[in-house]
This record gives structure tokens, sequence and C-alpha cells, in this order.
């Protein structure tokens, strides 16, 4: 798979993409990145990239032309895949729509910077918007090399393991579950005995009842578009009374004092 960036900081990109899982990726060739500097295609004499915003207003606006022209530079003669801009008002990036980008054969990311980037070039050079969330960020940058990560890890071969992607947290929408290491107890805290008892089943279906447990406890919006079998419903239904039932035992353990004083 081929990510482009077009963006007027280049080097931010170097360590990012150098390290790590996406640095093995590219070595391996299954990642091939390519960070294109979107100054030397300004035709201004000091090849400036902005300009203040007609209609007035703090700040600076991205201009259409060298963006048009370094996109036309990335695309070449023959491109197929999707051009991307990182900005705020783009569908939310998820591992859904991570794992449908992975599928393309080129990604172009456009980083904005500024106020924003020139509404003419984002109508005639970007095929769709995503955000990563709804926060400031001073640029695309970071934005771009998190959608890049994102990505990278459904390329088939770059976890070096087919199932890894899919067993982590918001895989399949839910959070995941604790995990542990050795030694089997650290500071008189043990490794739950189930995971050591070599049980398989037993263990996944420990583990799905974890995830549903951490997703209910920090996460609980998720619950209602994640994918949830009867069994995962009875499970949360417990969980829930188990909870009513701690509320309840708090509230009468804080009014008894009271009672007592009148």
């Amino acid at each position: 798979m081929k990510i482009k960036i077009l963006t007027i900081f280049p080097e931010m990109f170097d360590s990012v993409f150098s390290a790590s899982i996406l640095g093995r990726a590219r070595e391996q060739g299954l990642l091939e990145t390519e960070v294109l500097d979107i100054r030397p295609f300004s035709d201004r004499k000091h090849q400036n990239t902005d300009d203040y915003p007609f209609g007035g207003g703090a700040g600076m606006v991205m201009l259409a032309q060298p963006i048009h022209d370094a996109m036309a530079a990335a695309m070449g003669p023959d491109f197929h895949g999707k051009r991307i801009y990182l900005g705020p008002r783009g569908q939310t990036l998820t591992t859904g729509k991570a794992r449908s980008l992975a599928r393309e054969e080129e990604l172009i990311l456009l980083c904005g910077h500024y106020e924003g980037v020139d509404q003419r070039a984002l109508d005639t050079c970007v095929d769709e918007e995503i955000s990563i969330g709804d926060y400031i960020l001073t640029g695309g940058e970071l934005a771009a090399m998190v959608l890049t990560d994102c990505v990278a890890r459904f390329i088939p071969g770059v976890l070096g393991s087919a199932e890894s992607p899919e067993e982590e947290s918001f895989s399949d929408g839910l959070l995941e579950y604790p995990q542990y290491t050795r030694p089997r107890i650290w500071e008189g805290l043990p490794v739950p005995e189930i995971l050591l008892n070599g049980d398989h089943a037993k263990i996944r279906a420990w583990r799905r009842q974890e995830s549903l447990r951490a997703t209910l406890r920090f996460r609980p919006d998720l619950l209602s578009s994640a994918s949830l079998t009867p069994e995962d419903l009875r499970f949360l239904d417990s969980l829930k009374r188990e909870n009513v039932s701690l509320d309840e035992k708090s509230c009468r353990e804080e009014e008894s004092p009271c009672s007592r004083e009148n």
C-alpha cells in the first residue's frame, strides 16, 4: 500500500515513519510512504502557501494553487485510491473506517494548517474529509500520523499475526480485556488463575466478559453500537444489577450515621 502526505512541515514525519511497526512495514515492502512538501509548488515569489481570508477574520488560510499542484504531482498519471483531507468537519476515524481504507491501493493525505484550507482546493482535490476527534490541533500532520498508523495495522502482514488487529480495543466495538505477563505474582497481586490453566475456551469466555465489563465501566456509549450476543446481554444485565446492588448498599451505609444521630 502507498500513502503519500502533503504538508508544509515534512520534517515532522521522519522519526514516526522510520520507527516501530511502521518502520518495519516499510522495510518489508508492505507499506510505502512518501512525504511531499507543498511549499515548492507555490507560484508565489517567496513560495508562501497562505494568505489572508476574504471577508476578514483572524489567521491565515492555505492557498488553493500550491495544494492543487502538489496533489496533481502526488497523483501522477495513474492514481487509484482516495484523497483525504484531515479536518474537523470530516467523518470520525474508527476501526471500521481504517479497515476500509486499508483495502485501497493508495491514499493521499492532505494536512491543513493555520485557519484552514481554501474551499476550492477541497472541492477539486479531495474525495473525503476525516477527523480523528473533536478537539483542535495546530495542523493536520499529527492526524495524518494517527491515520497512517491505524490503517497500516490492517495491511496483511504488518503486525505479523492475522488475529492481532481483530483482538484489540474497538475491533468489535468493545474495549480490550485486561492483559497480564510475568511474574505470576507481583507486589502481592496475582494473575487471574483462569489465564494459567490452559483451557482456551474458558480463557476466550473470560476475556469476552472482561471486555464487556471494561466497556460498561469506561465507555458505556460503545455498547449501543457493538455486536452483542444474547449471552453478552445477559452478562451485562447481571453486571448492571450488581452495580445497582452496590449503589444501594453504599447509600444505606452513608445514611446509617444520620439515622443514628436523629
